[in-house]
């Protein structure tokens, strides 16, 4: 008689374990072989859980995105002064990226961004992430410099990321603050 052994939790084992490979080998370096290896599942687990790669790789991307919009979220919401506001934004650009995994977010950020940009179902992940990420921003700001402040979000994380002499921090308050500056009357 053959023993099954059960795992509940297995399928978001693998979305995780799928991140990881993601943000190592990018998403051309990831298949279904790999994730079973590395999660220590047969092979056969992969299609028991996901029709394809696709879905492995929206399922990843959506807890990944689901992730970053919660952190933007928390960051905002603690937020009860424009000036708070102002500072939690400096703070997702500055200090969420020198936590321990900032370098694997970043990577990952830019697989989805890719995939995104050839692929309208993926597209639908980053729609929503902003999507939510002005709502945010709009209980502080008006809806243009909310959308303005996002931008700088997503640009000033991306020089962060890449530049080998990237802006600080005195810069980034100056821009939000030069960007913001309609709703605070300065």
């Amino acid at each position: 008689m053959t023993v099954r052994r059960t795992e509940p939790d297995r399928r978001s084992r693998l979305i995780d374990v799928a991140l990881d490979l993601i943000a190592e080998a990018g998403v051309a370096g990831t298949s279904h072989r790999k994730i079973a290896a590395r999660a220590g599942v047969p092979l056969g687990s992969m299609t028991y859980h996901f029709d394809g790669m696709d879905e492995l790789l929206f399922a990843a991307f959506s807890r990944f995105a689901e992730t970053i919009i919660t952190r933007f979220e928390e960051r905002l919401s603690a937020a009860t002064t424009i000036d708070e506001a102002e500072e939690a934004v400096v703070s997702l650009i500055h200090d969420d990226l020198t936590v321990p995994r900032a370098a694997r977010d970043r990577v990952l950020t830019f697989e989805l961004y890719t995939l995104a940009a050839r692929e309208p179902r993926f597209r639908a992940i980053t729609h929503e992430w902003m999507r939510r990420s002005r709502v945010e921003l709009e209980r502080h700001f008006d809806p243009d410099t909310a959308r303005q402040v996002d931008a700088f979000i997503e640009g000033l994380t991306i020089h962060r990321g890449l530049d080998p002499e990237p802006p600080s921090r005195g810069l980034t308050e100056d821009a939000v603050a030069r960007i913001t500056a309609r709703n605070t009357g300065r």
